[in-house]
């Protein structure tokens, strides 16, 4: 079992910066994928970015490429998303989620090829 934790979230100004972590605990992996997405209010949870563990190949949704970049440090089982120029559109809960072993061909934006999933933290960008 893993245990994803996020944190980081917050309230900021249109234009700021956040940093987003999220700490992989329990059994660790080598290889993988960790990704982020985010839920509004009334809103379905969509995909905001990916990363795989093993190359490092990144991959990001249209609406934050630029502006988002996510990493990792597999030494430490954390994931970062930072995330500049905020808009008061990217205001939602942020989750974190891992996949075990997801193929070349695993689309990681979609959330049911996740195995893990964090409690999210709230991020709010205010005009």
């Amino acid at each position: 079992q893993v245990q994803l934790v996020e944190s980081g979230g917050g309230l900021v100004q249109a234009g700021g910066s956040l940093r987003l972590s999220c700490l992989a605990s329990g059994r660790t992996f080598s290889s993988g994928a960790m990704g982020w997405f985010r839920q509004a209010p009334g809103k379905e949870r969509t995909f905001v970015a990916a990363i795989r563990r093993n190359t490092g190949s990144a991959f990001y949704a249209d609406s934050v490429l630029g502006r988002f970049t996510i990493s990792r440090e597999n030494a430490k089982n954390t994931v970062y998303l930072q995330m500049n120029g905020l808009k008061p559109g990217d205001t939602a809960v942020y989750y974190c989620a891992a996949a075990d072993s997801p193929s070349y061909y695993t689309d990681l934006r979609y959330p049911p090829n996740y195995d893990y999933w964090g409690q999210g933290t709230q991020v709010t960008v205010s005009s």
